[in-house]
């Protein structure tokens, strides 16, 4: 793994401070899982004392991404990753602890290798789930991030 939790965490201080200040932390990443967690709080609730839909996001699309820009990192290339289009499922209010967990990093290396040996660009989706202390699922997101070679 290229890229550490602390580094990630480190970054998003800087580079990503309303996800900090949300509490969105990247608590555990290997090359297919990743997990990230937050908590529900008065800086980031809605009027209805739930978590923002928004801070949720920023948690569960960290799961994706992490994973993404540590592969790009491992493959030693320049490469470029956005987020092309998301769907989101919210099924119960988000309160307390909230877990991200995204189990689909298996799909980076293919795709970064199709990119690197044909210059095309790539697309990949990749879910990840939140649930709560209980382990009820309250929302799932799905992200299509594309990479390709930078020019």
């Amino acid at each position: 793994m290229a890229v550490s939790t602390g580094k990630i965490n480190a970054f998003m201080f800087f580079k990503l401070p309303s996800a900090w200040w949300s509490g969105v932390r990247l608590i555990y990443m290997d090359d297919t899982k990743a997990i990230t967690s937050v908590k529900h709080r008065w800086a980031n609730q809605n009027p209805f004392k739930s978590m923002f839909w928004a801070v949720q996001g920023m948690a569960a699309e960290l799961a994706t991404g992490a994973m993404v820009s540590s592969q790009i990192a491992e493959s030693g290339k320049r490469i470029s990753m956005l987020v092309q289009n998301n769907t989101a499922n919210f099924s119960k209010k988000a309160t307390g602890r909230i877990t991200f967990t995204c189990e689909d990093g298996h799909l980076i290396k293919e795709a970064l290798a199709k990119t690197i040996a044909t210059g095309e660009g790539q697309t990949i989706w990749m879910k990840s789930i939140g649930v709560n202390k209980q382990g009820v699922v309250v929302s799932t997101f799905k992200f299509e991030w594309t990479i390709r070679l930078k020019q």
